[in-house]
């Protein structure tokens, strides 16, 4: 990806999944081990990257669109409705997965949804509860995600832009007013001149 935020997105996953699968486990049992942390996050990555891999491309796609039909760059509120539409979209698609991720770490010891078996926990959920089952809260998930990606993108767009304004308008090492390198030179050449005199 040519996206800076694109290309770590991976490495925000491995380093916001252990405080997912930590807040999980506490709402769950209070009794849970710490060394217990890190035995999901195989299951929370297989959310995760999908929905990256499907959120920001979509995003970058949406701000190139509308750029291209009001023929000028997207403004960062704008950017922050494409955002919002990636993140619920992507969110969406990838519910089924936050469906087996959730059974999977909230399945008793010794059952086979236990296992970590990502597609028998699918094939489990649609043989008991169907395509709903599926689906089940894509809703609230859609909605949250949505204002995230409004919220988040929206400022990292802002960010962004307010860097790279910075870096246009900060002078460089050695530059200095426009006429400094005149006088500079016809110092220069008074000091030769009164040289050759003496």
């Amino acid at each position: 990806y040519k996206h800076p935020y694109k290309r770590n997105a991976g490495v925000a996953c491995l380093i916001r999944v252990p405080s997912e699968v930590v807040k999980q486990r506490a709402q769950v049992s209070a009794s849970s081990r710490t060394f217990q942390i890190f035995s999901n996050i195989l299951y929370t990555e297989v959310r995760c990257i999908p929905f990256s891999l499907v959120q920001f491309p979509l995003w970058e796609s949406l701000k190139a669109l509308w750029s291209w039909r009001q023929d000028r760059v997207v403004d960062c509120w704008q950017s922050a409705v494409c955002g919002a539409f990636a993140g619920g979209f992507a969110a969406a698609v990838t519910t089924p997965l936050d469906v087996a991720k959730t059974r999977i770490m909230l399945a008793k010891a010794g059952s086979s949804t236990a296992s970590g078996n990502v597609l028998s926990a699918l094939h489990g959920v649609w043989r008991t509860q169907g395509l709903s089952g599926l689906f089940a809260g894509v809703f609230p998930r859609v909605a949250a995600i949505s204002l995230g990606g409004f919220i988040f993108l929206g400022a990292y767009e802002r960010a962004r832009s307010l860097l790279l304004q910075l870096g246009r308008e900060r002078p460089r090492v050695g530059d200095g007013a426009p006429g400094t390198a005149l006088k500079t030179g016809g110092a220069v050449q008074a000091a030769a001149r009164r040289e050759q005199g003496s």
